[in-house]
This record gives C-alpha cells, structure tokens and sequence, in this order.
C-alpha cells in the first residue's frame, strides 16, 4: 500500500507531500506528476514518481494499485476538470484502491456558486464508483489575496463585489496538513469535512490588516459585478475565468465562504494560520 498523490507538483500538492514526508517514510509516498522533469526535486527525496495525464486516459491505468491511499487533488483547468476527473475515478476503481481522497469545495453540494459545478459533479462521480472516499471540501485559500498584492498596493485598494460578506479562509498549508492527515489516519472513509478558517474576517477588514501591515493605507472599494469583471479583464484575465471570480465575490457577499465549521483546526491538531501571518509572510517573500 502507497499513499498515492495526485497533481504533486503543484501548489498544494507539493506542500501535502512536504507533510508526508514529516511522518511517513519517503518509500511509501507516490506522486503522480504529468513531467517527470519537474517532479524531479521529488524523486531526490526518495517518492516514487508515477507519470500520468488527466487528459490521457490510458496513462492512468498505471497510476494506481490496489490498496492506495489516493489523494485526487482537483484538476487546475476549470471546464476540463469533469472529464479529467472522471477518467481518474474508473482508473482509481479498477486498480481497487483502498481511499479516494479529493479536494472539493467548501459547501459540497450545497455551494450555489458557477466554481462549485464541477467539485460537485466529481463528488457525484465518486459516490456513483462505489470507491471508499473522503470529502476535502476546501474553503477559500488565504494565498487568493495575499498572492495578488501588488495592485492592491499600487492602487491603494482592495477592489470586489462581495459587499459586507465574509471569508472564513486558511492558508494553503493549512488544508495540506488535513489532505496529509486524512490519507495517513483512520475513521475518515465516508466522510465528508467542510474546511475553513477558524476566523472569518470581511474584505474591509483585509485591507485593514494590509494597510497595517505595509504603513500604506488601503481601502476596500465595492464595485458592481460588471465593473469588477471588466477590471480583471484589463488586467488580463480571460473573461470567462473573470466572471467566475466575480461570482465567487458574489458567493462570499451571500456568507457561502464565511463557515467555520471548525473540521480543519481539528483535523490539523492545531488553530488555522491567522490571516495576518499569511500576509507577513507574503510580504517577506515579495
């Protein structure tokens, strides 16, 4: 049995496995990675690399044995992610793997929000296989703000369209340590968390805590949707994938990202990383 990690090159899934490392040897961790090149820092630290695509099927058909621990963390190409998806979960049945782990969103089903469709289509794909799963519904990462703050700095303002709305957020590390806690622990099959920030806090009070931070002084400026789109647009974001932003702010505005349900902090051991520190952090690594 390996604990098999999928997308291990990204974001998140290369801080899940920095976690794994910390408690399971290095012989037992799987990482399933599209370029053998990049994942290269990982096979000098001892994880066995397994080369597979989303989009090319009969590449995963290796990617898997039976009695896996899997961790699916969800595709990055949004409108594609269904079809990646699902060739992974038969992959993932046929081999017989013993978990299916997946980073979904915060809300499962009930998410009314245009970024929630395929998370919740997935979670469907799974329920449907009959495969041994746990649900990761992930809420917003602090790191969507924090990594994003030179206009903000530049134009003195944190601009959306979320209103008064809050985000109970976390930081990337956060839901890794719960990703590494849930395919290394037991009791968690069949299960579903709603994972979140311990703190929920508004877009006012980030620009706050940025302007703090920095001696520069932010404001949060409410925009309609429309203006808010045609921002992101000129600031070069296709606009398909701008108005999903947009109606994510208008999610947030709804409350459908301020739950603190409290599943992280305890699936972690420890209180979710502040708000401030992520920026800190940030800010230092600028």
């Amino acid at each position: 049995m390996s604990i098999v990690v999928t997308g291990a090159t990204g974001e998140l899934g290369r801080l899940v496995i920095d976690e794994l490392l910390a408690t399971v040897p290095a012989g037992e961790i799987v990482a399933v990675v599209r370029n053998k090149e990049k994942a290269a820092p990982l096979a000098a630290r001892g994880v066995e690399l397994r080369i597979a695509d989303y989009d090319r099927p009969e590449t995963l058909a290796e990617a898997f044995r039976a009695g896996d621990r899997v961790l699916l963390i969800s595709g990055s190409e949004v409108g594609k992610r269904v079809a990646q998806h699902s060739a992974l979960i038969e992959a993932a049945k046929a081999a017989g793997v013993a978990q299916l782990a997946y980073t979904g969103i915060l809300g499962g089903p009930d998410a009314d929000f245009q970024l929630a469709d395929e998370h919740k289509a997935t979670e469907q794909l799974i329920l449907d296989s009959g495969l041994p799963y746990t649900f990761l519904r992930n809420g917003w990462y602090t790191e969507n703000y924090t990594a994003n703050l030179a206009p903000v700095l530049e134009h003195g303002a944190v601009v959306a369209n979320a209103g008064e709305g809050r985000i109970a957020s976390a930081s990337r590390a956060d839901y890794a340590a719960a990703a590494a806690a849930v395919v290394t622990g037991e009791g968690h099959l069949g299960k579903a968390y709603e994972l979140s920030g311990d703190t929920a806090w508004s877009l006012a009070e980030y620009a706050a805590v940025v302007s703090e931070a920095t001696g520069k002084e932010i404001a949060y400026k409410e925009v309609p949707a429309s203006v808010h789109q045609e921002i992101l647009v000129g600031a070069g974001l296709p606009e398909g994938f701008a108005a999903i932003l947009t109606d994510v702010d208008e999610a947030i505005a709804r409350g459908r990202l301020a739950g603190t349900s409290g599943d992280l902090s305890r699936l972690i051991g420890r209180p979710t990383t502040p708000l401030a520190t992520t920026l800190r952090t940030a800010l230092a690594t600028a």
